[in-house]
C-alpha cells in the first residue's frame, strides 16, 4: 500500500506487469505518468484508474487514491472507499467512440451504413431545406452545424421525443461549414444505429462487439445489469443547472431555466451523469452513459490499433478502420479527435467526468486514464478540476518511453 496525502490516508494501490524486466525505457515513462497522477490525488482528482499496453499485452494497470471521496455537501468521507482496477466509470463522451462510433463503424463494414448518405436515409423524417444536405459523415466529423449542447429535458421526456426535439431546432451554423462540437449530432449517430441494426444501442452493441471481445464490465445503465463498484461523479447536476441558469457560463439556454425542476439530489454513483443521456434518453444514449473499466476499454483501443482484429477475429475490415482513422479536412477524425501532442496517426478521446483513452498505433500503445474528477466539486467560478494537462503528460510520458524503446 502507497499513501499518496497525509490528508487523505492511503488511497488504492494495485498493479499488474512488470514494464522494467521487459522493457526499462518504458517502464521510465510508466513510472513518471505513475508519479504524476499520484502527485494530484486529493488535490486534482479522488482517484484513477491507469492502464497502458502495447503489442495488445497489458503491461501496467493501477489504481491510485478513491472512488468517491467528498460526499454531497462537498465533505471529505470518513471512510471513503477505495479505488481499484476493477472500478466501473461513466466515461461520457468518451461513448462517443468507444460505443457510438463504433456501432456505426460495423454498420458500415456490413454495407449498411454509407458515410456519405443523407440522414434522412435512415432517419427518414430528418427532413428539411437544410437538414437534407445533412451526411452520417457530417455527424461523426461535428460538421452537420447542429447546436452543440442544450438541455433537451426540458422539453423531452424520452429518446422518440428528444428526437424530435433536435429534428425540429434550427441549425446553428451552415452545414459543412467548420467543426463544432456537437452532443446533438451524435444522439443522432445513436438514433441512426438503432433504426438500421433493428435494435436499441445498447443491445445492439453488447450483442455484436462487447460480449465478443469477452468484455465483462461495459453497459449502459450499469447497475440494471449488476454492477455495484463504481466512482462517483458529481452531486447531484450542479455544472448543467449552472449552464442552464446563467447565460454566462457555457452553452446559453435561451428558455424558462425555472420550467423544470428535476434535479438529482444526490453523489451520483452508477448512474450516467450527463442530463440529456439520463432525464432524456433513459440513460442510453450516443453521446453519453457508457460505462466500462479501464481494462474493458483497453481491449476496444487494441482492436483500432490492430486494424480491427483482435483475438484472432475480424470484427471490422482494415478498410473500414482507416477510413474512420483518417484525417478528414477540419483535421480530426471519424468520432476521433487527433491529437497534436502524440505522433502522427494517433487517436483519442476525453469525456467530462474525467476519463480519457488514446491509442498510438506507431508504437503499438493503448493508454487509458481514468479520473473521477467531479467528485472534488466545482471551484468558485464553478468549474471542475481540469484534468488535460494531466491526461496530456501522461499519454506524452508512455510514448516518450516507447521512442526510446528497442
Amino acid at each position: 500500500m502507497v499513501c499518496f496525502s497525509v490528508v487523505l490516508g492511503c488511497g488504492g494501490y494495485t498493479t499488474r506487469g512488470s514494464p522494467a524486466a521487459a522493457d526499462p525505457a518504458l517502464a521510465r515513462g510508466v513510472a513518471i505518468a505513475d508519479s504524476l497522477i499520484g502527485s494530484s490525488i486529493g488535490t486534482l482528482i479522488p482517484g484513477a484508474v491507469f492502464l497502458v499496453a502495447r503489442d495488445g499485452h497489458v503491461v501496467h494497470e493501477r489504481a491510485f487514491g478513491f472512488a468517491q471521496l467528498n460526499d454531497y455537501e462537498g465533505h471529505r468521507l470518513a471512510s471513503p472507499p477505495v479505488m481499484r482496477t476493477s472500478t466501473v466509470f461513466d466515461l461520457a463522451s468518451v461513448t462517443k467512440v468507444m460505443a457510438t462510433t463504433m456501432g456505426v463503424m460495423l454498420l458500415v463494414d456490413r454495407g449498411k451504413v454509407d458515410l456519405d448518405a443523407p440522414v434522412s436515409r435512415y432517419l427518414p423524417d430528418f427532413r428539411g431545406p437544410h437538414l437534407d444536405s445533412i451526411t452520417v459523415r457530417h455527424l461523426l466529423s461535428h460538421s452537420a452545424g447542429l447546436v452543440q449542447w442544450q438541455p433537451l429535458y426540458y422539453h423531452a421526456a424520452n429518446s422518440t421525443q428528444t428526437y424530435g426535439v433536435i429534428r425540429d431546432m434550427p441549425l446553428q451554423w451552415g452545414v459543412g461549414d467548420a467543426r463544432h462540437y456537437s452532443d446533438l449530432g451524435f444522439m443522432l449517430l445513436g438514433y441512426i444505429v438503432e433504426r438500421v441494426s433493428g435494435q436499441p444501442l445498447d443491445r445492439f452493441l453488447d450483442e455484436n462487439l462487447y460480449r465478443p471481445l469477452g468484455l465483462r464490465s461495459t453497459a449502459f445503465n450499469p447497475k440494471a445489469h449488476g454492477f455495484t463498484e463504481f466512482a462517483a461523479t458529481e452531486q447531484g447536476n450542479v455544472y448543467e443547472r449552472h449552464m442552464v441558469y446563467d447565460s454566462t457560463f457555457g452553452y446559453r439556454y435561451l428558455g424558462d431555466p425555472t420550467a423544470w425542476n428535476g434535479w438529482r439530489q444526490r453523489v451520483l454513483v452508477g448512474e450516467v451523469d450527463d442530463g440529456n443521456s439520463y432525464y432524456a434518453n433513459g440513460g442510453v444514449a450516443g453521446h453519453a452513459g457508457l460505462f466500462s473499466t479501464a481494462a474493458d476499454l483497453r481491449v476496444l483501443l487494441d482492436l483500432l490499433n490492430n486494424r480491427g482484429s483482435y483475438g484472432g477475429r475480424q470484427y471490422i475490415r482494415p478498410e473500414v478502420v482507416a477510413a474512420f482513422l483518417t484525417r478528414d479536412k477540419y483535421q480530426n477524425y471519424l468520432g476521433w479527435q487527433a491529437p497534436a501532442y502524440l505522433p502522427a496517426g494517433s487517436f483519442s478521446h476525453t469525456g467530462f467526468t474525467g476519463t480519457y483513452v488514446a491509442g498510438v498505433p506507431q508504437y503499438r500503445l493503448s493508454i487509458v486514464l481514468l479520473t473521477n474528477r467531479q467528485n472534488m466539486g466545482t471551484d468558485a467560478r464553478g468549474y471542475f478540476p481540469d484534468v488535460g494537462p494531466l491526461q496530456q503528460a501522461v499519454a506524452r510520458a508512455i510514448v516518450s518511453g516507447a521512442v526510446g524503446s528497442p
